[in-house]
């Protein structure tokens, strides 16, 4: 039976949820990790029929007000809730330009006022346009590629980078996932889906399970080939003058081991050859 995004995603969701989490009593042998189809259809206030033909891809117009019902009972949070929306086409959906994504010169001289925080701006498809000179020493310049998910999946040095790099990727996928609700037809982001389709079985792992949210507050643990490890505060701000694009500032707490690191660091970054802020757009 043929399905579709939005049944995928309820699919999906529907196995993450014991029937404890929802208050149901469970006995038995149960043949589904997380609830029954009919479980979701009675929490929800639906009919078991209309429940599975959305799983199945048959039912694609659900309402608003069963949206909702549904998102409550999946327990989803506002991103996913949001994800959901735009899978039955009930949200806004970011735009398809095609022309380069640039940074704003109000911001890049922001974060070049940021000289002991690694500060890094990236666009809708996570490429890197911008970041100062703390957070080009961190990322050691991004040698392999100036787009997080490739560098995450595809260069092996990012696995000894990030010391727990199975919670980076499933944290970048599903950033990733909001990201294509938002533009799916985007050219930029189906060409690092592709990529990272044909070359990471990870990836493909991580793609599967539908799992849509946003970057947050959170805490990052590095281990830098030049200065040790490092554990980071990752703050991330929308950029509302370009939507699509991230701002994402990292701080050590103060007094720690890692803001000694930092500022070694930030002594490596001073006499790096090249200085001031780099910039670059994607085409």
């Amino acid at each position: 039976m043929a399905s579709s995004p939005l049944g995928d995603f309820l699919r999906r969701s529907r196995d993450k949820v014991s029937p404890a989490d929802v208050g149901i009593s469970s006995t038995g042998t149960r043949r589904v990790a997380g609830l029954r189809r009919e479980e979701v259809a009675m929490l929800a206030g639906v009919s078991v029929d209309y429940y599975v033909r959305l799983e199945q891809g048959r039912e694609r117009t659900p309402s608003a007000q069963m949206l909702d019902a549904l998102s409550g009972a999946l327990l989803l949070d506002e991103d996913a809730r949001m994800h959901l929306f735009r899978l039955a086409g009930l949200a806004p959906r970011g735009g398809v330009d095609t022309g380069p994504e640039r940074a704003d010169p109000a911001l890049l001289a922001l974060m070049d006022a940021w000289p002991d925080n690694p500060a890094l701006l990236y666009g809708r498809a996570y490429d890197v346009l911008a970041a100062n000179p703390l957070a080009e020493a961190l990322f050691n310049g991004f040698p392999f590629s100036r787009n997080l998910m490739l560098t995450v999946f595809l260069d092996p040095a990012a696995r000894a980078l990030y010391r727990d790099w199975p919670t980076v990727a499933a944290n970048s996928v599903a950033g990733f996932r909001l990201a294509f609700g938002a533009a799916p037809h985007h050219p930029r982001i189906r060409a690092v889906l592709t990529t990272l389709t044909e070359h990471s079985p990870e990836f493909r792992t991580l793609w599967a399970d539908h799992r849509a949210r946003g970057k947050s507050l959170e805490v990052k643990s590095f281990h830098h080939p030049e200065v040790g490890d490092a554990t980071l505060r990752m703050h991330t701000f929308d950029v509302r003058a370009a939507p699509g694009q991230e701002l994402v500032v990292y701080h050590a707490d103060p007094g720690t081991p890692s803001a000694d690191t930092l500022r070694l660091l930030a002594s490596v970054a001073a006499t790096a050859p090249a200085t001031g802020l780099s910039a670059a757009g994607t085409e």
